[in-house]
């Protein structure tokens, strides 16, 4: 079988985080591609910052025409990249300006083969390998006529491909991706990217997708843009498969007691929140696993929207949270911002580099539903997401808070994050009796077990602390209530002791008085037996007695002693004696 000669698109990269990611390795080498884009969306930056980068980092040289702004005007708004373009115009970049007036463009047969030409010896010379046509349309604008406009896009892409150059085309667009005057640039080039500018609810959001790719796959949705100081930059939202490491390793919580209720800790590496109403002790809650992971020694790292440093330091610091001198020491970083200034896109930017500056193992985000005005935009969104997987793939243990409105209980959040939370804990307010108390329970915690009770959350001098459980007439009693309930329970306790003490002596009196009746009893039984002694006694000695006076009247009368049975003494009869009858 004959093998294909085709082989896989060459692609040279442009640098520019994020983008070739989407692209799968950058732009389509010694091919076109068109830069489509209404004002202020990156188009200009987008181009200028490939060469740049192809410059510094892969040492390729290039080329810049510019048809709309000045030459030296594109290198002064770069200086705020610190891209250092002058350095790279002694060796390696060249800076061609090429605009032109209506009237020139007019009085005769105008085309680009003479500048071709001179930017043709400035690739040998340099031995370039990019070019850029920054504002092309404008060009096209002065031609005014649509066979020499499609003469002149055609002149540029077969010089093109004569010279191997990797070639990048920026072109303006109207409200739809690009005027239907220009459309057919993008039936002829290789690569067409579109850029957009956009204000939504007063938050402006820059945006790229990629629309067209010969020969290559790429990912076809809308990705954010971000400004940033070293030029611009994509959010990608990372491989389709969810794969990182994960680990049955525990951390504290900070808290002993919700330890034990998470049967040993958060999981190193997991997304917590925490959600509540204001003043529900979120920020509490998230100072003690802070305090702790830099305890263990951990660099950590707490942002802030809303509150300052130095006013989360001291408030924590009245419920015994320290964090002062883990700020000194370095291994705790502290940021504080706005939400209102730049978009949530940008913010999320600005945060992966300080996380990827502080390097932390553990991260709290407080709160994270401060950037809800922000989600409206699908961008933004896409942005807080990002970021949490971000996190996650760096092992980054991350505690959110989401802030609920008013004095509602229901388990819900403002960002939504809560679907992909591991481990989410709800705080909220219980009012009974005139009284506002803190009640806190765990929602769910993935692969774990864990506590099912509502446990009231107290704060004091003292420190933070998780009540027993305490149930009342199938109720859950907390604070004033829960005393009283407690303090007549003592009073029942001391009642019952009393009333238990009482019919124990009343019970010992009563065992005397039977003891005492029973010595009366054995008494006078004792009484009786030595009665019967006596008794026994005195019949046993009178029959002696009889006895032996027998003997001394048998002994003085000189008798017979008596022999067998006792002797009856004979009966006499008296009968007339016959002879005395006689």
């Amino acid at each position: 079988m004959k093998k294909s000669s085709q082989q896989a698109i060459t692609k040279v990269l442009t640098g520019i985080a994020g983008f070739d990611d989407i692209t799968r390795g950058g732009l389509p080498h010694g091919r076109t591609t068109l830069v489509l884009g209404g004002p202020g969306c990156g188009k200009t930056v987008f181009a200028l910052q490939s060469l740049v980068n192809g410059a510094r980092k892969s040492k390729e040289a290039g080329l810049f025409v510019a048809f709309e702004e000045s030459a030296q005007q594109i290198i002064a708004n770069a200086a705020t990249f610190g891209w250092d373009i002058p350095a790279l115009e002694k060796k390696k970049l060249f800076f061609l300006e090429a605009r032109m007036s209506p009237e020139d463009v007019k009085a005769g047969d105008f085309d680009l083969a003479g500048m071709l030409a001179v930017l043709e010896a400035k690739a040998n010379d340099l031995g370039a390998t990019r070019v850029v046509f920054d504002g092309f349309d404008v060009l096209l604008a002065l031609l005014d006529d649509p066979v020499k406009e499609r003469r002149e896009v055609y002149r540029i892409r077969d010089w093109l491909a004569r010279t191997g150059l990797t070639g990048i085309i920026t072109q303006k667009a109207g409200s739809t991706d690009v005027d239907l005057r220009y459309n057919f640039v993008q039936f002829m080039v290789d690569c067409v990217l579109v850029l957009k500018h956009q204000v939504v609810d007063g938050t402006a959001f820059r945006n790229l997708r990629v629309v067209k790719y010969r020969g290559s796959g790429f990912a076809a949705d809308e990705f954010p843009i971000n400004v940033t100081e070293a030029g611009i930059q994509l959010t990608h939202r990372g491989p389709g498969e969810l794969a990182y490491a994960v680990t049955d390793e525990r951390i504290s919580t900070g808290l002993p007691r919700l330890d034990v209720m998470l049967q040993g800790g958060y999981h190193r590496g997991s997304n917590v929140l925490l959600s509540g109403a204001p003043g529900t002790a979120k920020s509490t809650l998230s100072g003690l696993f802070v305090e702790a992971a830099c305890k263990r020694g951990e660099r950590t790292m707490y942002v802030s929207f809303g509150e300052g440093a130095a006013q989360i330091v001291r408030n924590l610091r009245s419920v015994g949270v320290k964090l002062a001198p883990h700020v000194k020491s370095g291994i705790l970083s502290m940021y504080s911002t706005r939400t209102r200034g730049p978009n949530v896109v940008d913010q999320f930017g600005e945060l992966r580099a300080r996380v990827r500056a502080h390097n932390p193992r553990c991260l709290v985000i407080d709160p994270l539903s401060a950037l809800s005005t922000k989600m409206a935009h699908l961008a933004s969104a896409d942005a807080a997401q990002q970021f949490l997987d971000f996190l996650k793939g760096e092992g980054i243990t991350v505690v959110n808070t989401s802030l609920i409105d008013g004095l509602n209980t229901d388990e819900a959040t403002a960002t939504n994050i809560s679907t992909i939370a591991d481990t989410w804990i709800h705080v909220s307010y219980v009012v009974n009796d005139g009284e506002r108390n803190r009640a806190l329970t765990i929602v769910k915690s993935r692969g774990t077990g864990h506590s099912n009770q509502v446990r009231e959350l107290t704060l004091s001098d003292d420190g933070v602390h998780l009540a027993d459980v305490f149930i009342a007439q199938g109720k859950v009693l907390m604070g004033v209530a829960r005393w009283e309930w407690e303090q007549q329970e003592v009073a029942q306790r001391k009642r019952t002791g009393v009333a238990n003490e009482l019919k124990r002596l009343q019970l010992e009196v009563a065992q005397a008085e039977a003891a005492a009746r029973l010595q009366v009893v054995r008494t006078e039984m004792e009484a009786r037996s030595a009665e019967i002694d006596v008794l026994a006694l005195a019949t046993g000695s009178a029959s002696k007695l009889l006895v032996s006076d027998r003997a001394v009247l048998r002994k003085m009368r000189h008798a017979d002693a008596e022999t067998g049975a006792k002797a009856r003494p004979a009966k006499t009869h008296l009968r007339p004696d016959k002879a005395g009858a006689r």
